[in-house]
């Protein structure tokens, strides 16, 4: 009986053994089951993230940031890709078709590496060498291997070199150093929150279309080893990145060069506290160009203001304010150039105590009673002053900026644009405000009220993107174009107000302050300015001898405007007109490179050729049956020197002055030629002379014909 219980306890034991096991199997079972059914958690991802995430691998693969472009498609800031040299040593790394993927021949690799790097074989052999004695599975070289360029890559991948591969990097590059830079702006890499590196503008077009230029990334996932490096031969899957779009803009990079030397060569002669200069297509409202010193360079990131002239920079702008102080005045219909008004000074008293203020032209002592049409032209601030009381109201006035687009944001694209403030309360501030005292304004305010004059009252709206383009399907994704906002001011108040701005230029030193922006065979219109600076320190305005901003806003040709310029400089060294070079310089380059006639009243133009040696009588007749008129300065028969000189483009009634080889110093009839005539003809004839008075001469003291035998001396009349 012993015997057969122990059995059946045996038995019974295997038996529960058995059900223990089949119980514990099916729970296994179960258990699995339930973690593949219901993705179960292992800690804090889901076991089918944590087995997938042991052997795949996921990469981002970051997007190439958008090309900036001028007009002309020439980059003007891009990505450049660079690469990183790496050897693979690990003897387990095999290639796609299960051949040995790592540096075996040290010796051989080192060397062929070499000659295409030009270094020392010794110094690549030396990092191979140590990577494999520390049982490196990758290494780099150091700066040997980086900023390899896509060239040296073609010519390393060429040598088919075992086990060595390349990492790609990317750099922002701006090909012309400073050349555009506060319009372009820069980019720097900063890390999203999962680390990955992203190229974000920071400045200008790079930050205000950042999202156009940035791109979308996409991602690689594959298989990886116990490294962590890919598996040859394993599953991949590559959604590619959306690289970003390329922007074209309006510059034009042959007229942003004209720009950019001319501020450069002001910056450097004046000592400046900054230069800047504009340049607009009156037609469109395009930016062509513009460029300001201090500069700085995106590859270096050097600034040392972040502030944006053309936009953001504020300031008082002085009498470049005149232009639309007379534009509001004239369009109101009361407007009389004829009437006159006493210069000088003039006085108010103050609407809340009876103190009284004066303000004062700058010459205290005025021209006497004179025209509002001289007044313009001599960037009179009595005559304003008196025009913000006799013709318009002081609200009248503020609306008139308003109208034109002070005070507020023109909408350009680029980020922090200032509005400036044209608000005042009292006659005086009117009065002071209507020379451009007391308010700012920005360069880019003045550029938008401008194009009213250049296209029969319409104002445009100025822009500098010309396209945006998809680098993908290669479609155009925005388009700038020409936007009007309004007409608004009278046909009659442009043609006015561009005669007004031609008397600015065409006059003399005696009746304009713009004479010296003059130049034969070109139609420059514009204004003069020169503001105080308010020093908010002391509450006071500086008083030094250059303690000014001075400008110039003009446009070209006057008859059919086609190019808007502006132009400023603060506080030069010395009281020297750094802008008439800059000035000349660009409209001459514009007006050739653009071949734009240079005249107002589509003459025939003529271009003059040199006349040196030849006979004065034969010159004279072919100069007069084009409509030109001719002085001769002695009594030869040969010509030794001649106005203007050789190159310059002449049309009909134009002044050409002819010296011969004998001067018999015999006076000439003066009578009619204006300031700058006649003192061109008394330079070419040598003599003593003194002119009085503005205008056209009406009177001489040696008569024509008669020995000069002592001083000339011309009276003028106000040609007005």
């Amino acid at each position: 009986m012993k015997k057969g219980n122990q059995n059946n306890d045996r038995f019974r034991v295997r038996k529960s053994v058995i059900i223990v096991t089949f119980f514990l199997f099916i729970l296994l079972i179960g258990r699995l089951c339930y973690l593949c059914l219901v993705n179960y958690k292992v800690g804090d991802t889901t076991i089918e993230a944590f087995i997938k995430a042991r052997n795949t691998k996921e990469e981002i693969l970051m997007p190439k940031r958008g090309t900036i472009y001028d007009i002309n498609g020439n980059p003007l800031a891009s990505d450049v890709i660079s690469y990183t040299l790496l050897a693979y040593l690990s003897e387990e790394r095999v290639d796609a078709s299960g051949n040995k993927d790592y540096v075996e021949d040290i010796d051989d690799t080192s060397n062929k590496l070499a000659s295409v790097l030009g270094v020392d074989a010794s110094a690549i052999k030396d990092v191979l060498v140590r990577g494999k004695e520390n049982d490196k599975y990758q290494v780099e070289f150091g700066n040997i291997g980086k900023g390899i360029t896509e060239i040296t890559k073609e010519e390393i991948d060429k040598l088919n070199l075992q086990g060595i591969d390349f990492l790609r990097d990317i750099k922002r590059y701006y090909p012309n150093g400073d050349f555009a830079s506060y319009m372009l702006g820069y980019s720097v890499f900063k890390d999203d929150e999962d680390g990955n590196k992203w190229q974000v503008g920071e400045m200008r077009i790079e930050e205000y279309f950042d999202s156009q230029l940035k791109g979308k990334a996409g991602y690689r996932t594959y298989e990886k080893d116990k490294y962590g490096y890919k598996i040859a031969n394993g599953r991949e899957y590559i959604k590619a990145a959306d690289d970003g779009n390329d922007i074209y803009l309006t510059v034009d990079d042959n007229i942003q060069l004209f720009i950019e030397n001319v501020v450069k060569e002001a910056s450097s002669a004046s000592e400046a506290e900054w230069v800047l200069m504009a340049v607009m297509d009156a037609k469109t409202g395009a930016i062509l160009g513009y460029s300001s010193s201090p500069s700085f360079d995106p590859n270096l990131r050097d600034m040392t203001s972040y502030i944006d002239p053309i936009a953001t920079l504020t300031y008082e702008p002085g009498s470049t304010m005149k232009i639309f102080s007379y534009m509001c005045a004239v369009d109101s219909g009361k407007y009389n150039g004829s009437d006159t008004y006493e210069s000088g000074t003039k006085t108010y008293t103050s609407e809340t105590d009876g103190s009284t203020v004066t303000i004062a032209d700058w010459n205290r002592q005025g021209w006497g009673r004179i025209p509002y049409d001289l007044g313009f032209a001599l960037s009179s601030n009595i005559a304003v002053a008196n025009l913000v009381e006799s013709v318009i109201t002081k609200e009248e006035l503020k609306a008139c900026y308003e109208k034109y687009g002070f005070g507020k944001k023109t909408g350009f694209t680029l980020e922090r644009e200032e509005t400036g403030n044209i608000n005042y309360t009292y006659q005086i501030e009117a009065a002071t405000a209507g020379y451009g005292q007391g308010i700012t304004t920005t360069p880019l305010q003045h550029l938008q009220a401008l194009t009213a004059l250049a296209n029969d009252g319409e104002m445009l709206k100025p822009y500098i993107v010309s396209k945006i383009v998809d680098t993908d399907s290669g479609k155009t994704v925005y388009e700038g174009k020409r936007e009007s906002l309004g007409k608004i001011i009278k046909s009659e108040t442009v043609t006015k107000m561009k005669s007004l701005m031609a008397s600015v230029i065409n006059g003399d030193s005696t009746n304009s302050t713009g004479s010296s922006y003059h130049m034969d065979g070109y139609s420059l219109i514009g204004k003069t300015g020169t503001a105080q600076i308010f020093d908010y320190q002391t509450g006071k305005y500086m008083s030094g001898a250059s303690d000014y901003i001075y400008s110039f806003s003009g446009m070209f040709p006057e008859e059919n405007p086609q190019i808007i310029m502006y132009a400023a400089v603060k506080r030069p060294k010395d009281t020297t007109n750094y802008l008439v070079p800059m000035v000349k310089s660009v409209e001459q380059n514009i007006t050739k490179y653009l071949n734009i006639s240079s005249t107002s009243k589509n003459k025939e133009e003529y271009q003059v050729p040199s006349f040196s040696n030849q006979d004065v009588n034969s010159i004279k007749n072919l100069l007069e049956e084009k409509k030109i008129r001719v002085v001769i300065v002695g009594s030869g028969n040969e010509i030794i020197n001649q106005y203007p000189s050789v190159g310059n483009i002449i049309t009909e009634g134009d002044l050409v002055i002819l010296k011969t080889d004998n001067s018999d110093k015999k006076m000439l009839d003066l009578s009619g030629y204006s300031y700058k005539e006649a003192s061109n003809i008394l330079e070419f004839m040598e003599v003593e002379y003194e002119l009085e008075g503005t205008g056209y001469v009406y009177e001489q003291n040696i008569m024509p014909n008669e020995e000069i035998n002592e001083k000339i001396h011309l009276k003028l009349k106000n040609k007005y």
